[in-house]
């Protein structure tokens, strides 16, 4: 059986133009929904329901693996469109079976992580329900425009961490069958669960104010929060980070380079805390490898031209994920690896492109002269 994610977009946004597109913490907004899904291991497609060619290009150019477009009909693409009109469009003109789980994705929720999806994908599955949503947990006291209170007595007042509080849909994602919907032609339906998230995800971006706070959470609560969980691999760059990116030849015509011992101490450092270590370059060089052997790193890899191509068969044989890894580079070379690794930083004269990657640690020291052994202790200290 397999599982769809389906995220329907469109252009059409009243409040912020072209929010769906619009930059979000160095992505466009619906990049990071995508993002999520395409790292949750229980999903097998994703397909975003879109009406320009403006939105598809944008979406293909994040260049996922799971990832579909659907250009959906203009009658389901107005503002009186519902959600449930154009997943039945999409539903009825394909050939799932009825028994394929559908999880409906709202892009305006992009604090929603790939551990939410996979975790409330693995409990229904396992679940009596037919359909589940998210919802958050809210401990507000609420009243009436009579002036009398809604949900406790004001006279007998609780303490807020004795009161249970109540659920309410956050609107990140909704769970159901595809023979259910069809069927009941509404994303519900059934025996209906909940999958509880954390309370901050209940924000949903619908005008100015909700951009500016969800850009905020998501910096403190997902991007910096789980960069720094347990890194198992650490990888770096070679010229330009473990040296000062200059080359030196003797009156013999020797090439030589520049390292740092500090540098050479951190990589130390993070195996005795049980992290797997290595360089990766795209040079070959003996230079380079004498350098490796020296410091006993566990990786080694030299004339590494598609770097990510590496790491992913690197981190498959290992058996983690991307978040699990950091890496420090400097160059156009690395842009895609720093881009997909959950704890990324650069030199302080790493190029522009570099600094300006989203969420990437821009550190004081200069290639060669510390900078690995910078990161390395901000992922100890963390």
């Amino acid at each position: 059986m397999k599982t769809i994610a389906f995220v329907p977009i469109r252009s059409g946004s009243l409040s912020i133009k072209d929010k769906n597109i619009k930059d979000f913490n160095g992505k466009p907004l619906v990049y990071w929904s995508l993002k999520a899904l395409q790292e949750t291991n229980s999903v097998d497609e994703i397909i975003v329901a879109l009406d320009s060619e403006k939105y598809k290009n944008v979406v293909l150019s994040f260049e996922m693996s799971k990832l579909k477009v659907y250009d959906r009909e203009p009658e389901n693409a107005d503002d009186t469109a519902s959600t449930e009109s154009v997943m039945l469009e999409y539903l009825n003109k394909s050939e799932y079976d009825k028994d394929d789980t559908f999880v409906l994705v709202q892009a305006t929720s992009p604090l929603t992580s790939s551990e939410d999806f996979e975790k409330a994908l693995v409990d229904y599955k396992s679940s009596v329900n037919d359909s589940v949503l998210s919802c958050v947990r809210q401990k507000r006291f609420i009243w009436n425009k009579n002036g009398t209170p809604n949900n406790y007595d004001y006279k007998n007042r609780q303490r807020r961490q004795d009161f249970d509080g109540y659920l309410i849909e956050n609107g990140a994602f909704y769970i159901n069958r595809v023979g259910n919907i069809l069927k009941d032609k509404n994303r519900l339906s059934g025996k209906i669960g909940i999958f509880e998230m954390p309370e901050y995800t209940a924000i949903e971006i619908d005008e100015p104010e909700d951009w500016i706070i969800a850009e905020k959470l998501m910096q403190s609560k997902l991007v910096h929060a789980s960069s720094f969980k347990q890194i198992k691999l650490f990888l770096s760059d070679v010229d330009g980070v473990l040296t000062d990116a200059g080359m030196y030849y003797s009156e013999n015509g020797d090439e030589l380079k520049k390292f740092c011992t500090y540098d050479g101490m951190g990589f130390k450092l993070l195996q005795e805390k049980g992290v797997k270590v290595g360089i990766i370059t795209s040079e070959d060089m003996q230079l380079n490898s004498r350098r490796a052997k020296k410091l006993k790193l566990d990786y080694d890899f030299h004339g590494q031209k598609e770097k990510l191509a590496t790491v992913d068969k690197l981190r498959r044989e290992m058996g983690i994920c991307f978040d699990e890894i950091a890496y420090i580079g400097d160059d156009v070379n690395d842009f895609e690896l720093l881009n997909k690794v959950g704890l990324a930083a650069c030199p302080a004269n790493a190029i522009n492109k570099i600094k300006n990657i989203p969420n990437i640690h821009v550190l004081s020291k200069h290639g060669g002269s510390g900078a690995v052994r910078e990161f390395v202790e901000l992922i100890i200290k963390k």
